[in-house]
C-alpha cells in the first residue's frame, strides 16, 4: 500500500509526505530504488510528515519516490528453526543457510500479561561452584556480566549454555550487540567445536552497521528466547553483549532525529528504552528467560547515566577480574563484587547465606595477610591467622572448576557440582576439617571426595 512520497534524505533519517494517516510508529516501509527495496523503520509522525530510520544503504534513493508500507513490521523466525542459525537484528538469515516455510511474528509484540508473570520462580542451579554459591539465580532473573576480554567470559558462557541444556533440557539465546564481526565468527566456530551451536539461537548486530541495527538486535534476540520460553515452555538462558552499546545506539539515532539530549549525550528517552526491553525478561508458570547481560562501564565511570539505568533492572552481576585469571583461577569472580538478590536468609536460608559472609570475611582477611607475609613471612602470622591463611588458600581453590567445555583443552573432565555439595564443602574447609590437606588438592576438582 502507498503511503506517501519521500520528502527529504539524511543518512540516518528519510523525511516522507504522507498520503494517508494509516502509519504508525515502528512500521516498517519500503521504496524502490534502481531495482532494490530500501526499507526503512518509522521513528515519528508529526502530522503529515513522518521521520522514518533507513534498515540499510540509502544509496540510490531521492525525493519524490513512491514509498509503500510493509506488513507486519520487522518480523524474526518463531519456530524451531531459531536454533541453530545466526540471524540478522532485522530477522534476516546472515549464516548463509535457508528455512523452508518460515514462520515469522513481530519483534515489537509482547506476550505476556502482568497476571501471567510469576516472580516467585525455583532456583535456576548451573552446577558452577563460584555462581551457585556467590550468585545464585532464580528463574527469570537479570544478571549483570562484568569484565574484559581474555578472562574467561566466552568460556563461562559456553559452560552455562551446556549445563542449563544438559540439567533442564533447556536452549539457550545469544544477542551480539555491536559485536565486532571476527568476535562474531569466533563465537560460531567455538559453538560448533563444542556441539553447542544447535543448542542456541544467535542474533548479530554488528559493530559496522547502522545504530538502528544494533538497536534492534535487542527485541530480535528477545523474540527468539520469548518462543522457546512460551511456545516450547523452557528455562531460557538469554546471553546479550553488550547491552551499554544498545543504549548507545538509541541515543546516535536520536541524535540523527535531531532530539535535545540530556547529560552525556543519551537519549531523552533512556529510562523508558532500557524498561522496555528488560520487562520482556521475565519467569512464567510454564517457562522463564534468565538473562546475563555483558555491561560496558564507560571511563569505569559507574555513575554513568546509562549504567545506572541498566543496574537498578540487574538482580545481581557476577565480576570477572583479570588479577584472579592471572593466577590461573578459573572461573575468575570476583567475590567481593559478585552479587545477587537471592542471597538471604529469606531466600537461600540461614546456612547458606552464613557461608558465604563466613567466606568472604576470609577471603577479606586473606588478602591483609598477604601483605604480611610478603613483608615478614608466615612464620610471623599467629595460629589463628595461619589458619585463615591456608583455609582461604584452599577455598580459593576449590571454587575453580573443570568445565565441559574446555575438556579437549585441558584434559580433565568436566565437573557439575550440586549447591548442596557446595554447601558442604566449603563448611568443612571453613571449620578445619581439611587443616591436614595440601591447597593443591582442592585445585580444578568437582566436589570433595569422602
Amino acid at each position: 500500500m502507498k503511503i506517501g512520497k519521500i520528502l527529504t534524505i539524511s543518512n540516518m533519517s528519510v523525511a516522507i509526505l504522507l498520503e494517508t494517516f494509516e502509519v504508525a510508529v515502528r512500521d516498517t516501509v519500503w521504496a524502490e530504488s534502481e531495482g532494490r527495496h530500501v526499507f526503512l523503520e518509522i521513528a515519528n509522525v508529526n502530522g503529515s510528515i513522518a521521520n522514518a530510520i533507513p534498515l540499510s544503504s540509502i544509496y540510490g534513493l531521492k525525493k519524490g519516490l513512491d514509498v509503500h508500507l510493509r506488513p507486519g513490521g520487522l518480523q524474526i523466525e518463531y519456530s524451531d528453526n531459531v536454533l541453530g542459525h545466526v540471524f540478522g537484528s532485522f530477522g534476516g538469515l546472515i549464516d548463509g543457510g535457508t528455512i523452508e516455510n518460515p514462520k515469522t511474528k513481530n519483534i515489537y509484540e509482547k506476550n505476556l500479561s502482568m497476571a501471567e508473570i510469576n516472580i516467585s520462580g525455583d532456583m535456576l542451579l548451573t552446577g558452577i561452584k563460584a555462581l551457585d554459591f556467590f550468585a545464585p539465580m532464580q528463574k527469570g532473573f537479570k544478571m549483570g556480566l562484568l569484565g574484559g576480554a581474555g578472562i574467561g567470559k566466552t568460556v563461562l558462557i559456553k559452560e552455562l549454555i551446556n549445563n542449563v541444556y544438559k540439567g533442564w533440557g533447556s536452549n539457550s539465546v545469544f544477542v551480539g550487540i555491536g559485536e565486532r564481526s571476527r568476535e562474531g565468527r569466533e563465537l560460531i566456530d567455538d559453538m560448533l567445536e563444542s556441539d553447542l551451536l544447535g543448542k542456541i539461537g544467535i542474533v548479530f548486530g554488528q559493530m559496522g552497521e547502522p545504530a538502528v541495527s544494533r538497536s534492534r538486535a535487542a527485541q530480535s534476540g528477545l523474540t527468539v528466547a520469548e518462543y522457546l520460553r512460551d511456545e516450547q515452555h523452557q528455562d531460557v538462558l538469554l546471553f546479550v553483549d553488550n547491552i551499554y552499546r544498545f543504549l548507545q545506539a538509541n541515543s546516535e539515532i536520536s541524535a540523527e532525529l535531531g532530539n535535545i539530549p540530556i547529560e552525556s549525550g543519551y537519549s531523552t528517552t533512556l529510562l523508558t528504552e532500557i524498561s522496555e526491553v528488560m520487562e520482556r525478561i521475565n519467569s512464567t508458570d510454564t517457562g522463564s528467560i534468565t538473562s546475563f547481560q555483558a555491561i560496558y562501564i564507560p571511563a569505569d565511570d559507574m555513575t554513568d547515566l546509562a549504567v545506572n539505568a541498566i543496574m537498578t533492572h540487574m538482580d545481581g552481576q557476577v565480576v570477572l577480574s583479570r588479577k584472579i585469571a592471572e593466577k590461573g583461577i578459573y572461573p575468575a569472580v570476583d567475590v567481593f563484587n559478585t552479587t545477587s538478590k537471592l542471597v538471604s536468609v529469606d531466600r537461600v536460608g540461614e546456612r547458606h547465606f552464613s557461608l558465604v559472609e563466613r567466606s568472604v570475611a576470609s577471603f577479606a582477611r586473606y588478602q591483609e595477610l598477604e601483605e604480611v607475609v610478603a613483608v615478614l613471612g608466615i612464620d610471623e602470622l599467629s595460629e589463628e591467622d595461619n589458619h585463615t591463611f591456608f583455609r582461604s588458600r584452599k577455598l580459593r581453590n576449590y571454587f575453580t572448576q573443570p568445565m565441559f567445555v574446555s575438556e579437549q583443552y585441558t584434559g580433565l573432565p568436566g565437573q557439575y557440582v550440586k549447591v548442596g555439595d557446595v554447601l558442604n564443602d566449603v563448611e568443612d574447609i571453613l571449620d578445619g576439617k581439611f587443616d591436614h590437606a595440601d591447597e593443591d588438592e582442592f585445585y580444578y576438582i568437582g566436589a570433595i571426595a569422602r
